[in-house]
């Protein structure tokens, strides 16, 4: 968790405001061996470019928001740039700009500017708005704000996106100018490998570390079923948890989020804090927590004290990111391998990269944003409504999904 939270204070780093090194860079090549070295996606496919086009035609001021389900998404999305063609920018977190100076010029060429998630950031606001006022590219914002690492399965949308669009849609109507869209943008990846042999060796690990011998014979399914509940298990121990008999999967993960969440929100909240989603709960407490930690204003005791907390708050957020049956609802090759790739990020902190990926990256269509937001909903209407359009491409793409059959399964055709 540590890589993904500096520890010094933060300094807002701009894009390049010339779009000629992103232009450079996508004509080279750069994203597709990139993308195949580093994430193992060796192709990928654009769908339904032309309304793109269409919104760039007309002179919009575009927000593109997809889905967040690997790391790889931000150069899934560089092939919309590039067979559009429309260099971007890009909201992204801070921690990507400090891992060397190389990457964070790359960053920067690739139209990106810099985000803190852990407090409030003015400066990537008002730098966002002002893109979208001035039209002068699509800019590409995450709106759950993290990486699920679900395919099928959208976090809690922030409500970030929607601030920033309809501010720039007010200034943008005292000006006479087109009206700011939101496309919708759903990421699918497909591993066309083979899965036995992309879980097996990470499952053997995994049980290794357990103290099991490997339990190759069981049938894949229910091997991935039994270490899931026993790393469940081993965490609800360390809290103190027992899991009643019948609890669900979702009571059980709803327990351990709320040991984790509530004693920290009573601290630094005024009290819990349930009628909000786990992403907003964990944001607001970082918010919290962290700054002080920035800014070395802290002894080494209180340090460590609270780097234990915002761990929890990591816990918290890894645990809701694994939804009630999803491997047997729809055990399709590729929900199977994102839990074993889960499996291996929580305990290592690292996924191996298994090669064969193909990303389908299809755009949707325009959303115009209103100048104000109904107060009479609880939820920001526009993202509701960009959750509803995501999640219908989603379960749209479900389909080319391959479902899993176990090795030695006859085919369709007997096979």
């Amino acid at each position: 968790m540590r890589k993904y939270l500096i520890e010094k204070p933060y300094q807002f780093v701009p894009p390049l405001r010339t779009a000629w090194p992103q232009r450079w860079l996508l004509a080279g090549g750069f994203v597709e061996r990139h993308l195949a070295r580093a994430f193992g996606v060796v192709a990928h496919e654009c769908r339904q470019l032309d309304l793109l086009r269409e919104s760039l035609q007309a002179g919009r001021a575009i927000v593109l928001c997809p889905n967040h389900p690997r790391q790889s998404d931000p150069l899934a999305l560089a092939c919309v740039a590039r067979e559009t063609p429309c260099p971007m920018y890009i909201m992204a977190s801070w921690h990507l700009f400090n891992q060397g100076w190389f990457n964070r010029l790359r960053l920067r060429m690739m139209g990106a500017f810099s985000v803190y998630r852990e407090g409030l950031d003015r400066q990537a606001i008002d730098e966002a708005i002002g893109i979208l006022e001035r039209g002068e590219r699509p800019l590409l914002i995450f709106p759950e704000g993290t990486t699920s690492r679900t395919n099928d399965f959208l976090l809690s949308l922030m409500e970030g996106p929607a601030f920033i669009a309809r501010t720039a849609a007010k200034r943008r109507e005292k000006q006479g100018l087109p009206p700011v869209v939101v496309h919708p943008v759903a990421l699918r990846y497909l591993f066309q490998g083979n899965l036995e042999s992309a879980c097996r060796p990470v499952l053997d690990e995994i049980e290794q570390r357990l103290t099991w011998k490997p339990s190759r014979r069981l049938p894949l399914i229910d091997r991935i079923v039994k270490v899931g509940n026993a790393l469940l298990t081993l965490q609800e121990l360390q809290y103190g948890l027992q899991a009643e008999a019948g609890a669900t999967l979702k009571q059980r993960q709803t327990s351990l989020v709320n040991a984790l969440l509530q004693p920290l929100e009573r601290e630094w909240l005024g009290g819990p804090q349930d009628q909000n989603g786990i992403a907003i709960r964990v944001k607001n407490l970082r918010m919290k927590i962290f700054p002080d930690l920035s800014r070395a204003a802290l002894d080494e005791l209180e340090r460590e004290r609270r780097w234990r907390q915002l761990e929890d708050t990591y816990l918290a957020q890894q645990v809701d990111c694994y939804p009630a049956e999803y491997i047997t609802r729809f055990p399709s090759v590729d929900r199977i391998l994102e839990v074993v790739e889960k499996f291996e990020e929580d305990l290592a902190d690292n996924v191996r990269v298994h090669g064969q990926m193909k990303v389908i990256v299809q755009v949707g269509p325009a959303i115009e944003v209103a100048r104000e937001r109904e107060r009479k909903v609880a939820e920001d209407p526009l993202m509701g409504e960009l959750r509803g359009r995501l999640e219908s491409m989603l379960e749209g793409l479900q389909a080319e999904s391959r479902l899993y059959l176990p090795e030695g399964t006859p085919g369709p055709e007997g096979g």
